[in-house]
């Protein structure tokens, strides 16, 4: 007679196939994080610790009160004099792009040519010329300028391009790519009007120049890309993408910009086929969704991302789209439905029936609803993913106000006469569905504190029923190989959950 324990690992391995995982095989990348949950709670953590620091300051202390606002990432460099400390910068990232440390240890490297008149063989003193040198840098710049690209700037690993204390655009044809580098951190400068350019030799280091085709367009676009942190940007009017992440790129931060004026904002993954994309890790933090944006915000194919603490401007579609089984983590965000009745819901499954989404791992924790905004979360609540998910507290409207009032370049205006702000447009929710959608009911409960799935799981969504007859079919095979009856006593509890 078989011993109990392969008898179980037999029936595990026959009945697998009737199942659906409850998240989706992970390929690993070489630089993804192994506990991608640890890195969203220490975000959280660190919000937290911003925010008590803030409210326990005296009144009397008038000059940190004006500088911490609760931003951890803002508050660790902003009270300083950072002109005398830019790369201080380099240690006060967050989230899966935290280790990225762009050109800390490097020389300054200061721009002071606005010109980009031969890709192939950059002019010393241009943007294009610091961004392809091998070693370390940090690049600054001398005067307010307008770059006016005439292809992809193309840009070397362990580079920053820091922005602070001038207006610095990044405009034309390209515009900036991250193609199999690490260690990049792009900070205050603005990014619009890129159209699609190429189909000519660009210079990618000082000793390699290649033949470029078309560029989609995308404001800034990562290929297979590592430990990259976008912070305090300004995004607009672009081609394709403002951001576009694609090819088992991984450990990104978007940080503190501000997106604005463009159609399919973000972009997370290559497309549903490319597996390595499930290794892909992304921290959406402090961002700005403003004016007339109307989708991708972001659409995510497979990987893990985190949305926590953003502020959405209302959209025309959806806000969080995606295919593919990603895990979709969203935390303390306020999200601003539009006046039209048929856009109201912030998620979309694209593409995708919902008898395929339904073990999705989609949540939402403490979000703020407005407008009539609703979230509609997936999945079992039991993987890898979420084993340590805790609640948070929701986050007050002055609170997400106060966390993404400098998002964008430092100083810029913000458009916002299409903002709804008073609860006279709509009810404030704290988070969860108040609506089916496209994405179904956001839980089985009846109303009474009976839902056992959310009690057990964390969330409203039920477990598949194969997953069910699985669980059953293990503890009928406890029973005939053991001879402990009592192996039994588990089924009524499952035969309750169907």
């Amino acid at each position: 007679m078989l011993l109990p324990t392969t008898c179980i690992l037999l029936i595990c391995f026959f009945l697998s196939p009737l199942c659906k995982a409850s998240y989706s095989f992970n390929l690993s990348l070489p630089h993804q994080h192994p506990d991608p949950d640890a890195v969203a709670h220490e975000v959280q953590r660190r919000v937290n610790a911003s925010v008590s620091r803030r409210q326990m300051l005296s009144i009397d202390v008038k000059d940190q009160s004006q500088c911490l606002v609760g931003n951890p990432i803002d508050d660790c460099w902003r009270c300083e004099d950072w002109s005398n400390n830019r790369q201080k910068l380099a240690d006060c990232g967050i989230g899966f792009g935290m280790d990225a440390m762009g050109g800390k240890g490097g020389l300054i490297y200061i721009v002071t040519d606005s010109s980009d008149s031969n890709p192939a063989d950059p002019t010393p003193g241009t943007l294009r010329h610091a961004v392809i040198q091998t070693e370390p840098l940090w690049i600054i710049f001398s005067a307010d300028m307008t770059i006016k690209l005439k292809c992809e700037l193309i840009v070397n690993s362990f580079k920053t391009i820091d922005g602070r204390g001038y207006s610095v655009h990044v405009t034309g044809g390209g515009c900036i790519t991250l193609q199999y580098v690490s260690n990049i951190i792009i900070h205050n400068i603005h990014v619009h009007h890129c159209k699609p350019a190429g189909n000519t030799n660009v210079a990618s280091s000082p000793t390699h120049v290649g033949w470029r085709g078309e560029s989609d367009g995308d404001g800034i676009s990562l290929f297979s890309a590592h430990k990259i942190w976008i912070d305090h940007c300004s995004l607009s009017f672009c081609a394709d993408g403002l951001i576009d992440a694609i090819m088992g790129s991984t450990g990104i931060t978007i940080s503190n910009n501000y997106f604005a004026h463009h159609d399919e904002v973000m972009l997370l993954g290559h497309n549903d086929k490319y597996l390595p994309d499930s290794g892909m890790q992304v921290t959406i933090a402090f961002n700005h969704f403003g004016v007339a944006l109307v989708q991708r915000m972001p659409r995510c194919r497979r990987g893990y991302i985190h949305v926590v603490n953003n502020d959405f401007t209302r959209w025309e579609m959806y806000a969080i789209g995606g295919s593919a089984n990603p895990t979709i983590n969203s935390q303390g965000n306020r999200y601003t439905a539009p006046q039209d009745t048929n856009a109201k819901e912030v998620t979309k499954r694209v593409d995708t029936n919902e008898g395929d989404w339904s073990d999705w791992n989609w949540r939402t924790e403490g979000d703020i609803m407005v407008n009539g905004a609703f979230f509609v979360p997936s999945g079992a609540g039991m993987s890898a993913q979420y084993a340590k998910a805790s609640s948070i507290e929701p986050k007050s409207v002055t609170l997400i106000e106060q966390i993404t009032a400098n998002a964008g370049v430092f100083g810029d205006p913000r458009e916002e006469s299409s903002r709804v702000t008073s609860p006279d447009d709509g009810p404030i929710t704290d988070g969860g569905s108040t609506g089916s959608g496209s994405g179904g009911s956001n839980g089985h409960g009846n109303g009474n504190g009976d839902d056992y799935f959310g009690l057990i799981f964390g969330n409203g969504a039920r477990p598949s029923p194969n997953t069910i007859f699985l669980s059953i079919s293990i503890i009928f095979i406890l029973y005939f190989t053991t001879n402990h009856g009592g192996a039994l006593l588990s089924l009524p509890l499952l035969l309750t959950l169907l």
